[in-house]
């Protein structure tokens, strides 16, 4: 991604948080291998990092999941929530083209498509974290918001989706 991509994105990110009365910070930081590595940079634990994944349904549209770090998508429970048969993660450049980010930095802030939105339910597990941790659409940035005000910028659902990694 070069320089005025990245700007794009930040700046999608920050107009799309202002629509949606959602106070974010957005955190420069070093790019970044892992998991633990992202959650360090951004001053929280990994647990209240979440991984943005693009989820397509059987009739070709999409949701976004979000997963705290050290727990993975539990296919069964999501298919349940949403009531489908079938659901998938799209190739790279699919997920590309809902979003317009690269895989590692996708958010639910200023994609392309706007997507319902289901949160892993442990996220509010006590203690719950000040901050959650997600992708910014720039690899040498994060993004820090409120759970509770990520739920009420996207009337996001919190279920059961998720099970240790």
């Amino acid at each position: 991604m070069n320089k005025l991509q990245s700007d794009e994105a930040l700046t999608r990110v920050t107009l799309d948080a202002s629509r949606r009365n959602v106070p974010i910070e957005i955190v420069p930081r070093e790019k970044v291998s892992s998991l633990e590595e992202a959650a360090d940079a951004l001053g929280i634990s990994a647990s209240a990092l979440l991984k943005t994944l693009v989820i397509k349904k059987s009739d070709d549209t999409f949701v976004f999941a979000l997963i705290p770090g050290g727990r993975k998508l539990d296919w069964a429970k999501l298919r349940t929530v949403i009531g489908v048969n079938k659901l998938s993660l799209p190739p790279s450049d699919i997920a590309w083209d809902v979003t317009h980010y690269e895989p590692g930095t996708i958010t639910p802030f200023g994609s392309h498509t706007v997507l319902p939105v289901y949160i892993d339910a442990t996220v509010f597990d006590e203690p719950v974290p000040e901050h959650i941790g997600l992708g910014s659409g720039d690899r040498t940035h994060g993004l820090l918001v409120r759970a509770k005000d990520l739920v009420s910028g996207f009337d996001a659902k919190i279920v059961d989706i998720s099970t240790p990694e």
